[in-house]
């Protein structure tokens, strides 16, 4: 009940105060801005997978969990990464344009990237198919609890401006409740299985997360892209969709041990963007001091 109901009205809740912060231009210079489209987008597709089978070896991780680990890296970008780059005064738009593109392009990348890991370790694990891949559910969870609650949050401020700019700043205290719920949530109702996983995984999940933070930064500084497009790159790189990650291993692996890695990442990869967000925050201060 509280993960099939709370957690998407939080999330779209917290979409819609991001449509309170939107105006219509901000997508234009995101979609003019190509270089921050292509370097997310690389950090989305090479680095996570990359980052994700350097570490499974480095710690010598059973094959299962290395499928894990891999298949969250393989994920698109999480929803309430934009939050936390709204949060972190990154580009908001650029963000919610990399969730899109990144959750599309899984339909044909996550399916590729399973398979050549499965086929490596020779085991007897059914393949993944593209047809096997929840289509109708991933872009319908895209449509209820990301655009159109931003949408209307747009449309409230812009078209009919019911809400003033004190009202959106209250929404946006209220969506911050709402993240900091989902985390406590995530924690409570997987904590069976993420105290259970965590000795095997929970190191592999913390370097996933820090390292494609700071990834997604470095190949926005190679792009030389503005301090915004990092934060909304590094974002992106260090939240993935850890519900489609856990769909995949129960649904169509059937394999409980197989969503592990999905579950704690969904709790380690939000302390490591929140970490990441007060050490941006400490530094915006710092610049003005």
């Amino acid at each position: 009940m509280i993960e099939t109901l709370f957690l998407p009205l939080a999330l779209a809740f917290i979409m819609f105060s991001l449509g309170l912060a939107l105006r219509p231009g901000d997508f234009r210079v995101a979609l003019y801005g190509w270089r921050g489209i292509a370097m997310g987008l690389c950090g989305q597709v090479l680095l996570l997978p990359l980052l994700a089978f350097l570490i499974s070896v480095a710690l010598d991780l059973s094959p299962t969990a290395q499928l894990g680990l891999m298949l969250i890296a393989a994920c698109p970008g999480g929803v309430s990464s934009a939050f936390l780059t709204h949060l972190a005064r990154g580009n908001i738009a650029l963000s919610l344009i990399l969730t899109v593109t990144s959750s599309l392009l899984a339909l044909i990348t996550l399916p590729l990237i399973i398979n050549a890991v499965v086929a490596g370790q020779s085991t007897d694990l059914q393949l993944l198919h593209t047809a096997d891949l929840p289509l109708g559910k991933l872009l319908g969870g895209l449509l209820l609890v990301t655009t159109l609650p931003i949408l209307l949050g747009m449309f409230l401020r812009l078209g009919t401006r019911w809400v003033s700019e004190r009202g959106e700043q209250v929404v946006g205290k209220l969506a911050t409740l709402f993240f900091m719920a989902i985390v406590l949530v995530t924690f409570v109702a997987h904590r069976e299985t993420i105290t259970t996983g965590f000795p095997e995984i929970g190191m592999a999940t913390l370097l996933l997360n820090a390292l494609s933070l700071c990834g997604g930064v470095l190949l926005a500084r190679l792009a030389q892209l503005g301090r915004r497009e990092s934060i909304a790159i590094a974002m992106e790189c260090g939240l993935q969709n850890a519900g489609l990650g856990i769909f995949i291993a129960l649904t169509l692996f059937q394999q409980p041990a197989l969503a592990i890695p999905s579950v704690v990442y969904a709790l380690t990869m939000n302390f490591g963007a929140i970490a990441f967000l007060w050490i941006v925050r400490r530094q915006e201060a710092g610049s003005f001091a």
